[in-house]
């Protein structure tokens, strides 16, 4: 989800033969979603491999730091067919500085799925969060301007490579089925049809997805907003392809008993459906019935091509703390692995499509749970005079968590390499750390910069941030640059 963390908390392959699968669900005859199986698998003993057989993918968002980690590369090459880069195609990791564009992080990842059999989810274009601060500083023509540069960029540089780009991300406020407030939306309504059309031209062979959270209920206004959104795009000939459920599910904003439904209408607008940021908090049975629930109701949506886990291990999520994920973090299969793999394998024929049609009133206007939204970005600081940094913190508390966001600024000679140093409350710890290389995960901390962020022009910015459990810190980070 996208999610400031992936959220968002706040991908690409060369080409290949391709083969098109004709599967059965609820003994409807579909056409299935050309497929790719990564490495050697068998059908029916890996997730992706028990996907494909349905015409689906079955994916994993994927950290370029994290492939030099044996236990977790077995995993994604064994188990997965799709990857979304976490945070290394954001805005912040591909244009740190206006015009200079930095890939290296990003193709690391891509490079790794084209010689695994993997496709990629390109993730994500434009999103008011996780922006360098050159962006954040622009407003209006001038920030339009940078935001279809960008995409153009970016979509040309891996044109032809990416499968699907949520092309715009988290658009929509949590309440009131309107847009979010943001920089990118006070530059006009229209920006979202000019970032979609942007993205056609730039790639023409890829899917374009709008990605968001708290969607998945078909009674929230959330929902309906979106909604609205793609009929009026297909309506008047918006190319937009697929819109993505983020789907992070917990006890505050727990699955819902009309998630189906929800992609089911969404489908019937002639838009696949695809579930970007699946996590589910919990254990045991519990939490492996309700992935269950969640692989069901995608296998009986025509439409709903894939399924993408938000990390694989337990301790590669951002929500580390609530379990929430496929494998624990010694890489071992939980129950919910086999919940999922089994309704994998069982095809989803047990249970009919819903037949609900799109609704001609509008639905109640119930507000989604709340859940932490990724932090707005701190005001601007005069830069430091001499050839240091700055540093200042951003803080989202919620009960028993937080998101901190941290802005680095350079002096007056910018900078070629940092480090922030930062001291967290006794009852706080770290469990998830992106565009950043974390030391430590409580009390005294230190965050050096990775290499799509290293450079940083004189007077301008980066950010990177992390979650934690417990209270976020309040005391002024220290920089230091080199």
């Amino acid at each position: 989800m996208d999610s400031v963390l992936a959220r968002d908390p706040g991908g690409p392959t060369a080409r290949r033969t391709r083969t098109a699968l004709l599967c059965a669900a609820a003994g409807v005859a579909m056409i299935a979603a050309t497929v790719v199986l990564g490495g050697s698998a068998s059908a029916g003993t890996t997730l992706g491999a028990s996907a494909a057989e349905k015409g689906r993918y079955f994916g994993t968002a994927v950290a370029a730091y994290k492939l030099s980690d044996a236990t977790y590369v077995g995993i994604l090459n064994r188990e997965f067919t799709m990857v979304t880069p976490e945070n290394e195609m954001k805005w912040d990791a591909t244009e740190p500085t206006q015009g200079q564009f930095t890939y290296s992080s990003a193709d690391r990842i891509v490079s790794h799925a084209q010689a695994n059999g993997m496709r990629v989810r390109g993730h994500a274009l434009a999103w008011h969060s996780q922006q360098p601060g050159w962006a954040q500083n622009l407003s209006g023509a001038a920030l339009r301007q940078a935001m279809v540069n960008h995409i153009t960029q970016v979509a040309t540089h891996y044109q032809g490579k990416i499968y699907a780009w949520d092309v715009v991300n988290e658009a929509y406020a949590d309440s009131g089925g309107g847009r979010r407030d943001s920089n990118l939306q006070r530059t006009g309504d229209d920006w979202i049809e000019v970032a979609f059309r942007t993205a056609r031209a730039a790639d023409p062979g890829a899917k374009l997805c709008y990605n968001d959270y708290n969607t998945d209920n078909w009674t929230w206004a959330k929902t309906q907003g979106v909604y609205n959104m793609v009929k009026d795009f297909k309506a008047r000939g918006v190319p937009i392809d697929c819109v993505g459920f983020q789907s992070h599910f917990n006890s505050g904003s727990p699955y819902p008993s009309n998630y189906r439904t929800t992609l089911q209408n969404f489908a019937d607008l002639g838009v696949d459906v695809q579930i970007t940021e699946l996590d589910i908090e919990g254990s045991g049975s519990t939490q492996a019935t309700t992935y269950g629930n969640v692989v069901r109701d995608c296998l009986a949506v025509a439409r709903c091509t894939g399924i993408t886990v938000w990390g694989i291990r337990d301790s590669d999520s951002w929500r580390a703390s609530g379990t929430p994920l496929l494998f624990d973090a010694g890489g071992n299969k939980k129950p919910a692995y086999t919940a999922v793999l089994t309704e994998l394998n069982a095809g989803g024929t047990s249970t009919p499509p819903p037949t609900t049609a799109a609704p001609t009133t509008p639905p109640p206007t119930t507000a989604p749970p709340t859940t932490p939204p990724p932090s707005t970005p701190p005001p601007t600081t005069p830069p430091p005079s001499g050839s240091g940094c700055t540093a200042s913190v951003t803080l989202n508390q919620w009960q028993g968590g937080f998101v901190a966001s941290i802005r680095v600024t350079a002096g007056a000679s910018g900078l070629t390499g940092w480090t922030v140093g930062l001291t967290l409350p006794s009852d706080a710890t770290v469990t998830n750390t992106w565009s950043a290389q974390p030391s430590g995960t409580s009390g005294a901390l230190t965050f050096r910069n990775v290499d799509y962020n290293r450079q940083v022009a004189a007077g301008t910015s980066t950010e990177f941030g992390f979650q934690g459990t417990g209270t976020g810190p309040s005391a002024v980070p220290t920089c230091t640059a080199g």
